[in-house]
């Protein structure tokens, strides 16, 4: 080929590859655990960010380019959850709706910053997330020292003159939770009875409940996960002991139920308001019942996640953290959460903590 065609063809070549740079598909990504003990939760995350990918892209996607959904499985473990946000580092991942453990958010948030990656928690809620989280660094749910110092008031009011004991599973979600709730209710001049740990994934805690049931504990508030608390106040039951269980929202999944059977009757928890009943959400929860899919728990926060990313993208007009983070700390986004905003530090600036109770089956609000 002579010198000035070859020179030509590379030059078509370049303007042709810049082209396709340009309108690439934009990568994003969500992690939490899609296999093992809490795996329920990785699939109302996994749910959430596919059904939210696809809205977007019906409607002509993200500053015109199409988005690629990547899912992660940590399994809620911290190790693993660093190894998925290398492998999208590796996949250019641009945006992360995850992850769902507090002790997998922390690590890989790190991972995150240092690369230039967004991420956006739809469900971690230990303050370390975003008290010592870079800029990148958000989430769309509440903070255990907000949920602490609810269920700690919840305690000393409606459990007046009980025993209230304080276990934890010694995981940063778990036993940053039981502090919490531990510090408010001291504050209210409660001591509890009992302040033990346990460790998760263990199928036999008889000896905890005889210890608790032993000290004639009333209330037991659990910081952990609902596979734990529901063999627990199971196992209770199965010694005649109708201790009260309280826990927060690990407990929103129809898995608690199908652990305990009526003994999860009246169990009591903390979450916040339900995006189900939210007006905005109407459309998007109608899709997912017509799929025979209930989007409880943290569906509709992953969903609500990727929302604000998204529209936080098109005002910014850029995938650039730098300019994307900017915005979402300036701007009010319209999701299925309703409208939400974050302040400085990444936290999300809309309504606290509620109580729920289960019965028959389903939580609802407590009265």
């Amino acid at each position: 080929m002579p010198n000035k065609l070859k020179l030509q063809f590379l030059a078509a070549a370049a303007m042709a590859g810049c082209a396709s740079a340009a309108w690439a598909d934009i990568v994003i990504a969500t992690a939490g655990p899609m296999t093992g003990q809490y795996a329920s939760f990785g699939e109302q995350m996994r749910r959430g960010a596919e059904l939210a990918v696809a809205d977007l892209n019906a409607k002509g996607g993200v500053m015109g380019q199409k988005l690629v959904l990547k899912i992660g499985d940590d399994a809620c473990d911290p190790k693993q959850a660093v190894a998925v946000a290398n492998k999208f580092v590796s996949e250019k991942v641009v945006f992360v709706a995850g992850h769902f453990c507090s002790g997998s958010s922390i690590p890989a948030s790190k991972v995150y910053t240092e690369e230039g990656i967004l991420q956006i928690s739809p469900a971690s809620t230990n303050p370390k997330l975003t008290e010592e989280g870079g800029p990148n660094v958000f989430r769309v749910c509440g903070r255990d020292d907000q949920q602490g110092t609810v269920a700690g008031n919840y305690l000393a009011d409606k459990f007046k003159g009980k025993k209230v004991a304080i276990i934890h599973d010694k995981t940063a979600y778990g036993k940053g939770l039981a502090d919490e709730t531990k510090k408010q209710l001291n504050k209210r001049g409660v001591k509890e009875a009992m302040y033990e740990a346990y460790t998760a994934g263990e199928k036999d805690y008889s000896a905890l409940v005889s210890k608790m049931k032993g000290a004639n504990v009333d209330v037991v508030y659990v910081g952990g996960y609902h596979t734990e608390a529901g063999l627990m106040v199971r196992q209770a039951r199965e010694q005649g002991y109708g201790v009260q269980l309280v826990s927060g929202d690990a407990l929103v999944t129809d898995e608690y139920w199908k652990i305990t059977g009526t003994a999860g009757e009246g169990t009591l928890m903390t979450f916040s308001p339900d995006p189900r009943k939210n007006p905005a959400a109407v459309g998007v929860v109608k899709k997912f019942r017509e799929t025979k899919y209930e989007p409880e728990g943290y569906t509709l926060y992953t969903y609500g996640a990727i929302q604000a990313w998204a529209q936080a993208v098109g005002k910014a007009k850029s995938t650039n953290w730098k300019k994307v983070a900017d915005t979402l700390r300036k701007s009010k986004f319209d999701t299925v959460l309703g409208k939400i905003g974050f302040n400085k530090k990444g936290d999300v600036t809309a309504p606290g903590y509620v109580f729920y109770v289960w019965k028959d089956g389903k939580y609802d609000y407590a009265k």
